[in-house]
């Protein structure tokens, strides 16, 4: 089938980017993305793309470039679906809240949604590509659900799952290590998949195209994100150790990076991982494991969650005991919110947890992040519903400059690797701050020396 008219269901940190390289790859394709929330979709199609809805590093030129010639955004599901030869479901699919399951199941309400709006609208045949992290065997469901339609229209499910890392999306959409693509062993499922083959290949090498069956697919991409999680939890465990013995946990890291069978990336120590994928992607892992009776299975992978929600502990635990036992009434300035840089997505973000921690303790937090505005940082900590939105808004301090963000702070706590924060005026910021000035550096990224002959009293993971 030759492919002209592409449609995604979901307008987020996945379907966006995609749909836009996409696009750009692929001008003889017309791509609409379309989404329910209509501030989103008015913010893509905002005439400045500086305010697209999400920050990723090269993605406003080339939405830019694309967008109105084959790149559409769109709040016309059902015309986009109708149309379409391909329809991509990139819709969130959170950890459960509720019912059989909770705090560790994927929730699937939005995907089978998805393909109920699809069943109902379709005319003729489809192929659905399931992009959206999901357990193992959910194409299962979504095609159960296509093929009782009673219509007689023809679904072929695929299953692509994306390897993206917020902060590099737009390089890694470009330039990937690999795109998995996974389908049904029939001639027709082996067509659709040759279709969507033939979409990646206009930048892709043929090689870096991989294809499996469905299952396999689903599961890699949950196998992926459980093993790089698993790495950080692992270098994370040894930056305690590292801290009783006198060791320094970037000299272990290093030293142990360059045996080739284990390799540099995923090795620096910091106050945890967050985003949206790793702590839900491995919690989905352990209760399909539970549920096939695999409980040692289950056992190994939850430690990684622990390790990661000990790390968050401790950082904010030790910003307390360092302080005197006290945070009370304290100003304790939070460099960065977002999970990482480069990215304006604070999804389990390690700086909520510390803030939750210490605004128990009556800190007073002051929030300084280049992409994260106060009613973001806000909603985070509502979310929690640790207190109430009013007790929260009256904890946290933002500001615009992060000058004023650290003047009169006791301490300042480094949550996300922004580079700008390592090349700030570090004496103006100690001259401003109550002494002695406390830095906690929650990612290691800052001069140990230099700062501490200014006069901070400084802190790194794992040191």
């Amino acid at each position: 089938m030759k492919i002209t008219k592409i449609c995604c269901i979901g307008a987020g940190y996945v379907g966006g980017p995609t749909m836009a390289v996409i696009a750009q790859k692929c001008p003889h394709i017309q791509v609409t993305v379309v989404d329910l929330n209509s501030d989103r979709i008015a913010a893509w199609n905002d005439e400045n793309t500086d305010n697209i809805p999400i920050y990723e590093p090269g993605l406003d030129a080339i939405v830019a470039e694309a967008r109105g010639r084959n790149l559409f955004f769109s709040t016309e599901v059902d015309k986009a679906i109708n149309e379409a030869q391909i329809i991509f479901i990139s819709v969130n699919t959170p950890t459960k809240t509720y019912g059989k399951g909770k705090g560790m199941a994927a929730d699937l309400k939005y995907i089978e949604l998805c393909a109920r709006q699809i069943a109902k609208v379709a005319k003729d045949n489809k192929i659905v590509v399931e992009k959206s992290t999901l357990p193992v065997r959910t194409a299962e469901a979504i095609k159960s659900i296509l093929d009782t339609t009673g219509n007689g229209v023809q679904f072929q499910i695929l299953s692509n799952p994306e390897f993206l890392a917020e902060g590099t999306a737009v390089e890694d959409l470009l330039n990937p290590d690999r795109i998995l693509i996974g389908g049904d062993t029939s001639a027709e499922g082996e067509e659709a998949i040759r279709s969507l083959v033939d979409v990646y290949s206009n930048w892709v090498s043929p090689e870096k195209i991989l294809t499996t069956n469905v299952w396999s697919s689903e599961l890699s991409k949950l196998t992926a994100n459980a093993f790089l999680a698993q790495r950080i939890s692992s270098i994370n465990a040894m930056s305690e150790l590292c801290e009783k013995t006198g060791a320094d946990v970037n000299e272990v890291a290093r030293a142990i990076g360059m045996d080739s069978r284990i390799g540099s990336k995923f090795l620096k120590a910091s106050v945890g991982f967050g985003g949206s994928c790793f702590q839900k992607d491995i919690l989905n892992l352990v209760y399909i494991a539970k549920s096939y009776g695999l409980n040692e299975v289950a056992d190994y992978w939850e430690q990684v969650i622990i390790i990661n929600d000990h790390q968050k502990r401790r950082f904010s635990n030790n910003i307390v005991q360092t302080l005197y036992n006290t945070v009370a009434d304290k100003r304790i300035t939070f460099l960065g919110w977002a999970f990482k840089k480069d990215t304006n997505d604070t999804r389990e973000s390690a700086a909520i947890y510390v803030a939750d921690d210490l605004i128990n303790e009556q800190a007073k937090i002051v929030v300084y992040d280049p992409k994260v505005p106060r009613k973001k940082i806000l909603a985070d900590l509502n979310y929690l519903g640790t207190r109430s939105s009013e007790e929260n808004s009256n904890s946290i301090i933002t500001f615009d400059d992060p000058y004023r963000s650290c003047k009169d702070a006791h301490a300042i706590a480094v949550l996300t690797e922004w580079d700008e924060f390592i090349g700030y005026d570090w004496q103006k910021i100690y001259d401003s701050m109550q002494k002695p000035a406390f830095v906690f550096d929650g990612r290691n990224i800052l001069d140990k020396g230099a700062l501490e002959k200014i006069g901070f009293i400084y802190q790194a993971i794992g040191s």
